[in-house]
């Protein structure tokens, strides 16, 4: 019997189990113990979780799943009736997300996995909603990943945010602060309407542009000296 058959015919009380305590692994590989059927249930969990975010279940993110974390031929009937139970049982992800995040705390390249595999059934239906982003950083939160690389993995499916403070700046997230201040005072004597006025010689009209550039500027360069606990007074 497979492990999706086994788990399809204790999926109830799989997935009404809150906080099992479960057996903590070791370092082994990228992948989960072979025939881990908690982990199966938490992974499971996790995915009818995310279908429901934006408040619909499509077949293309059921058959999304299916194909992400990969399933024997035949298995396709029993993944449907876990995923179902799931999907209407599951009270919370937390608990799913916290499971599988002790039991493969040493393997951080496993989390990540599980974390691609639950943007491409996201991104199944042909968009990624703003309630699924939110799902994803939560559970990325609790796999223990930081903002940064939560934003790395979001950012090969939908590309770096625009409004991105270090984008904004034109430099990558392990900049130092020197050379944050440094692109700021840069950025700012480039764009600055004043100095845009008499070094481009830009027509009046171009100065609400200006304005808006600056005011960008001077919000990027808030927000990482915000995230990096520096004092909010001007330099």
């Amino acid at each position: 019997m497979s492990i999706w058959s086994q788990l399809s015919s204790v999926a109830r009380r799989a997935f009404e189990e809150d906080e099992a305590p479960g057996t903590e692994v070791g370092p082994a590989s990228c992948g989960p113990d072979p025939n881990d059927i908690e982990f199966t249930a938490a992974i499971v969990g996790l995915g009818a979780k995310l279908a429901k975010a934006d408040g619909l279940v499509t077949v293309d993110e059921v058959a999304a799943f299916s194909r992400v974390f990969r399933s024997a031929p035949g298995d396709e009937a029993a993944i449907r009736r876990v995923f179902n139970i799931a999907r209407q049982t599951v009270i919370g992800y937390e608990s799913y997300a916290r499971r599988i995040a002790k039991r493969y705390r040493d393997r951080p390249c496993l989390l990540e996995g599980v974390l691609d595999g639950l943007f491409q059934i996201a991104a199944s239906d042909g968009t990624i909603s703003g309630d699924e982003i939110d799902y994803l950083r939560s559970v990325s939160e609790l796999f223990g990943f930081n903002e940064d690389q939560f934003r790395r993995i979001k950012a090969s499916y939908l590309g770096p945010d625009t409004d991105d403070p270090y984008l904004v700046l034109g430099l990558s997230h392990e900049a130092t602060f020197e050379d944050v201040r440094a692109a700021y005072r840069r950025l700012m004597l480039e764009n600055h309407p004043d100095t845009a006025a008499s070094v481009k010689s830009a027509p009046r009209e171009y100065e609400p542009v200006a304005n808006e550039k600056a005011a960008a500027i001077t919000t990027a360069y808030a927000r990482i000296r915000a995230d990096r606990g520096f004092l909010t007074r001007a330099d």
